[in-house]
């Protein structure tokens, strides 16, 4: 069973502490901003951490200092693409919130596939080897699967990784409330795991975790041990969880939650100052090139990191 502190076992880059993340970084060769860091910040990493309501925080000061980046953020911005048939017109993107729920789901099966992984900036620039946990409940009849899937990519600073509609979970059960979905990626730099991590990337692991409507005892080891790499993984020297995200997707009506329905859906790792002002009419997708560009200039791209991982309904027995 996944505990409720599963995203803080992991923590990212943005929620470490000052010593966790000097060390990270300068790790990567990010040292610049690992000895801005720590510099006129605190007399400690302990003091940096229980500093008093209206204090900004070390990050806060950093980025005044050196700029923003990507990976510093820690807040999501969650979007919609609904399924759209073949043509040349740009795709309004919606808050996941801002749509109806697809009833026809409900206690269904789904096929998610993950479409697209952007790399904007993660630490150490250059080509990144990302490994991507995702987490999902099966709701079988009588219990709950509790489940993990890791995969990796090699991505380009600046660039998307070269996936489209890569299974992660085939045939998974969708409750009378709906489906629970936890994600993070870690940014592999330790040329050893790097090497280990090549199994995830045999045909295997590419066709997805393909689920069957009843338990399957085999599949809580399985997550487990999946579970248990990623965590080995971001522990690891040079290696750094950058973004996590808790989605859940239901058949309600209440406004700040988030609903069911085929299509795709987009995770945004923002600027906390951001999440409030976030437009997703800013964005379009463009089915000519597969990108989320901006509506009014469709050279320009979203500049953060984001996952795009798709809701198909399940079509196989």
């Amino acid at each position: 069973m996944t505990p409720p502190s599963w995203l803080d076992e992991i923590p990212v880059i943005g929620r470490m502490s000052l010593a966790e993340a000097e060390a990270k970084l300068r790790a990567v060769g990010e040292t610049e901003i690992a000895k801005a860091l720590l510099e006129g910040q605190a007399e400690s990493p302990y003091e940096a951490l229980v500093m008093l309501p209206g204090d900004e925080s070390p990050w806060e000061k950093l980025r005044k200092q050196l700029g923003p980046r990507p990976w510093q953020h820690t807040a999501h911005a969650f979007g919609y693409l609904a399924p759209a048939a073949p043509g040349s017109a740009l795709l309004p993107i919606r808050h996941a919130g801002n749509i109806a729920p697809d009833e026809t789901l409900r206690n269904d099966r789904v096929k998610i596939t993950l479409n697209a992984l952007r790399v904007a900036d993660y630490p150490g620039g250059g080509t990144h080897q990302v490994l991507f946990d995702f987490y999902a409940q099966n709701q079988v009849p009588g219990d709950v699967e509790h489940l993990h899937f890791n995969a990796t990519h090699r991505v380009r600073e600046g660039e998307q990784a070269g996936i489209i509609s890569r299974p992660i979970f085939v045939g998974l059960n969708v409750g009378a409330e709906g489906v629970a979905f936890r994600c993070r990626t870690v940014n592999v730099k330790n040329q050893d795991d790097e090497a280990f991590l090549a199994f995830l990337d045999s045909d295997a692991f590419k066709s997805g975790l393909k689920l069957a409507s009843t338990v399957q005892p085999a599949l809580a080891p399985f997550s487990a041990m999946a579970l248990a790499l990623t965590k080995t993984i971001a522990a690891r020297n040079r290696n750094i969880a950058v973004q996590a995200f808790e989605m859940g997707l239901d058949f309600s009506q209440i406004p700040s939650g988030a609903r069911l329905a085929q299509g795709a859906y987009l995770a945004v790792q923002i600027p906390e100052t951001q999440e409030a002002i976030w437009d997703w009419s800013e964005w379009v997708y463009n089915p000519n090139n597969g990108r989320v560009v901006n509506v009014d200039d469709q050279s320009k791209l979203i500049p953060y990191n984001y996952i795009i991982f798709g809701v198909s309904r399940y079509q196989g027995d």
